[in-house]
């Protein structure tokens, strides 16, 4: 019985470990991403370090074993139109590339949120995997503007930015409408798009709601079981 509580204890250290990595590769990601924005070498140094918490969260849900290959699949792909678009840069790859990622990142929200929301207690790991969560639903709607901004160029007006690369720009203006913040000084033109903008908005607002609910029913069970 007390080998079995250790093992326990040990895999749950392991797996807060693999958590806390995933939620720090976003958040670097996240604020590296307009730092390296500029010139060739540093974009390439940006585009390896992009697909970091991509495996990260691909090993995730491997371990988890929710939504794998289609997950896998939908990163070898972006990965390997990535590393064309390296070589031979195409508006087209460029489009095709971030739309996979779209799709990657919104089943690897799936993939979390189902795990946490079936979670019978909360310990760090949950906790992480929580605000891991909240900063994919950014970097999914960031690919998502992306796949948009370069199928149909000229979809956003850029306001006010100095020597700023359009994609710093919309990972910026994903994050600041998640958060329902909205400067406005990045607005999207097209009726289409402005509509996506609101409905990031909204998902932000109900992500918050529904995992602070969560989180307060984890922390109730866990009470009343001890």
């Amino acid at each position: 019985m007390i080998g079995r509580k250790a093992k326990l204890q040990m895999q749950e250290k392991a797996q807060s470990r693999w958590d806390l990595f995933l939620l720090l590769s976003l958040l670097l990601v996240i604020v590296i991403y307009p730092v390296l924005d500029h010139g060739d070498l540093r974009r390439l140094i940006l585009g390896v370090l992009f697909f970091m918490p991509v495996i990260a969260v691909t090993i995730r849900i491997s371990q988890l074993r929710v939504w794998v290959w289609p997950s896998v699949l939908s990163m070898s792909v972006s990965f390997f139109l990535a590393v064309i678009g390296t070589f031979s840069p195409n508006q087209a790859l460029i489009g095709m590339k971030w739309g996979m990622l779209t799709i990657f990142f919104a089943l690897s929200v799936v993939s979390l949120f189902s795990y946490l929301r079936n979670a019978r207690s909360i310990l760090n790991a949950q906790l992480y995997t929580a605000v891991s969560i909240y900063l994919l639903l950014g970097l999914q709607w960031f690919a998502l503007y992306s796949a948009i901004d370069a199928f149909y160029p000229g979809s956003f007006l850029f306001n006010g930015s100095i020597g700023s690369n359009p994609r710093s720009e919309l990972l910026y203006f994903s994050l600041v409408t998640l958060s329902t913040i909205g400067y406005g000084d990045v607005v999207p033109l097209h009726g289409e798009v402005r509509i996506l903008a609101a409905l990031e908005g909204v998902t932000g607002v109900l992500y918050v709601a529904i995992m602070v609910a969560i989180i307060v029913s984890l922390y109730k069970r866990q009470g009343d079981s001890q």
